[in-house]
């Protein structure tokens, strides 16, 4: 997930990671993000519940959604997390909470206020190193409960920035064993962020999260003795994509058509062989289909010069929008062109949609399947989903 800051063309992604204590179905740990349009915000927030499972998840539901409610509410983090802690429920046999929570608030300014209760402190990697927060502690008074301690801090992110937030899965991984008694500890985690970031400095935020939970299933010796979470934000210059499909209304407008796709600064798609032909046609590129049949189901892709991925029409990019309307990962699904679409969308931050009006009377047909939307309302719904789950910035033109 990603949204563009004003500030230096950069751009802030979010990703997480994580693996379930044990056999459950169900984390204990939750990672949620909002993108605050109006705003101009993005909250993110890692809770982790008390124990694991259906309970511990359902706590860390409840934190997190309030979380993300009340810093939407309240420019004042220290408010927010008063409201939180009042809240939240007290364990009556350990006296603490049933869940801490670590909350991370983004303007388009790129600047940063965190708010932390119990959670291992939330790590900033910039340059390669990690930098000292400067943290305040303030006790946050409860209706009938000890106060608690929360920390506060703020900052102001640079371009290659990364926030790392980890649950307690991470830092106390390989507990109990000779090399770490201790368990792993939040330093040695950030020695390992730093040393991930130097092997590879323009790491993605999925790729970044995934490595650490993955080290910290290997220092349980292949196993998640706790839920296991790790999210990464990370301010970086913002991916471009442009995703084109269907002939112009006006076939004067061919040529603005192939001079949009010769001339893009990022990735483009092309959907549809009509397209494809008009773009080859006044570009001089010639289409190279590409005899693949990994889905039954759908067209094989094709290929030209310039041009990152050509696909069927309709039926490829309703499957796109099936994919993102069941919250799909590319990594499990087959690698069809529309998982080839899907995966360049999450990789993308600002995603340029030019649909083409010419209406194709083949899809007009009755007898066609129901799900074979008009080209412009699937594309509509995709953009909307592409906003609303994975915090991207979508435009459509219509030609």
């Amino acid at each position: 997930m990603s949204f563009p800051s004003n500030i230096s063309d950069c751009c802030v992604e979010v990703d997480f990671h994580q693996k379930n204590c044990g056999k459950q179905r169900t984390g204990g740990d939750v990672f949620l993000s909002r993108k605050l349009k109006a705003q101009q915000r993005v909250i993110s927030v890692l809770s982790d519940g008390l124990g694991s499972g259906i309970k511990a998840g359902v706590l860390a539901t409840l934190t997190a959604v309030m979380g993300i409610n009340y810093m939407s509410s309240f420019r004042d983090p220290a408010k927010a997390a008063r409201s939180i802690m009042d809240t939240l429920p007290v364990c009556s046999q350990r006296h603490i909470s049933y869940s801490t929570f670590s909350m991370v608030d983004v303007d388009f300014e790129n600047d940063v206020r965190i708010v932390e209760y119990d959670n291992p402190p939330v790590m900033v990697a910039r340059e390669n190193e990690i930098i000292n927060l400067q943290r305040q502690q303030i006790e946050v008074a409860r209706t009938g409960k000890e106060p608690a301690p929360i920390l506060l801090a703020d900052f102001h992110a640079l371009p290659g920035d990364r926030i790392i937030m980890i649950s307690d899965g991470v830092s106390q991984s390989g507990i109990g064993s000779n090399s770490m008694p201790f368990g792993w500890g939040a330093d040695k985690a950030g020695e390992y962020v730093k040393t991930l970031i130097v092997k590879d400095p323009k790491i993605s935020a999925h790729d970044l999260a995934t490595a650490i939970v993955e080290k910290a299933w290997l220092n349980n010796g292949g196993k998640a003795l706790d839920d296991i979470t790790c999210g990464v934000i990370y301010f970086r210059q913002p991916r471009k994509l442009l995703i084109m499909t269907g002939p112009p209304y006006d076939q004067r407008k061919d040529v603005m058509l192939a001079e949009l796709a010769k001339n893009f600064p990022g990735k483009k798609i092309i959907c549809g062989g009509t397209t494809a032909n008009i773009v080859s046609r006044e570009t001089g590129q010639p289409v190279h289909v590409l005899f693949e049949r990994i889905d039954p189901d759908l067209p094989p892709g094709a290929a030209m010069e310039g041009v990152d991925l050509i696909t069927e029409g309709i039926l490829t990019v309703g499957r796109v929008a099936k994919y993102l309307e069941d919250k799909r990962d590319p990594d499990n699904l087959p690698q069809n062109p529309a998982t080839k679409i899907l995966r360049l969308m999450l990789n993308s931050d600002i995603i340029d949609f030019v649909v083409g009006t010419r209406v194709n009377e083949f899809h007009q047909d009755p007898n066609m399947p129901v799900e074979l939307e008009i080209r412009r309302n699937v594309i509509k719904k995709i953009a909307a989903l592409l906003e609303d789950q994975q915090l991207k910035e979508t435009s459509i033109q219509y030609i």
